[in-house]
């Protein structure tokens, strides 16, 4: 019975491993990837806030789409994210509230504040885009988070064009770990389960 047990193990994990490595190498080839052209929106995916202010990585991603809106490339911001148990502030209000203190008029900012994952935020995200007409989007997010967003939002019969923030890479095993985790929620999504 042991015996059955490992074979069975390793007919079902050394596939799986096989596609979360590919998987994982494709997430890592797209967080590499500028693909930003003329769009509808520029679409934030958020990031922590504190109180009402963006975390370092919700500023860099903010300042990233300020720079693609200031070049022209969509005439429209749509900033996304919930409370993330924050009883005042949402990450896409934080976002919005940014953007507007940088100079963007407030009559070109859309708020998505009700996702809780990224899932839900970026279904919210298509839905939105559907109601006001808006076929291609602009995508700002870290390198390792543009992939499956993309892929949902392409489900949802949008264009989307990946714009990852500028970082630094470090190459190391948490930056590695990113990849293989978006790699394994992308496969959850792709079965129906929504993380």
């Amino acid at each position: 019975m042991r015996r059955l047990i490992a074979i069975s193990a390793a007919v079902v994990g050394l596939p799986l491993a096989v596609l979360l490595v590919w998987l994982g190498n494709e997430i890592k080839n797209q967080s590499a990837r500028d693909e930003a052209q003329k769009a509808d929106v520029i679409v934030v995916l958020g990031a922590a806030e504190y109180s009402g202010r963006p975390s370092p990585v919700l500023r860099a991603r903010l300042e990233h789409a300020l720079d693609l809106y200031l070049h022209h490339l969509a005439p429209r911001i749509l900033t996304t994210g919930g409370a993330g148990g924050d009883p005042i502030f949402t990450e896409g209000g934080v976002g919005r509230d940014y953007l507007i203190a940088k100079g963007v008029p407030v009559e070109v900012i859309i708020v998505e504040g009700e996702g809780d994952s990224t899932v839900e935020t970026v279904l919210a995200v298509a839905e939105i885009m559907r109601r006001m007409g808006m076929q291609s989007a602009i995508l700002v997010s870290d390198g390792y988070h543009i992939f499956r967003s993309k892929k949902i939002l392409q489900g949802e019969g949008l264009t989307v064009y990946g714009s990852p923030r500028p970082h630094t890479s470090s190459q190391g095993w948490r930056e590695n770990w990113q990849y293989v985790r978006q790699a394994f929620a992308y496969l959850l999504w792709r079965v129906g389960i929504k993380v």
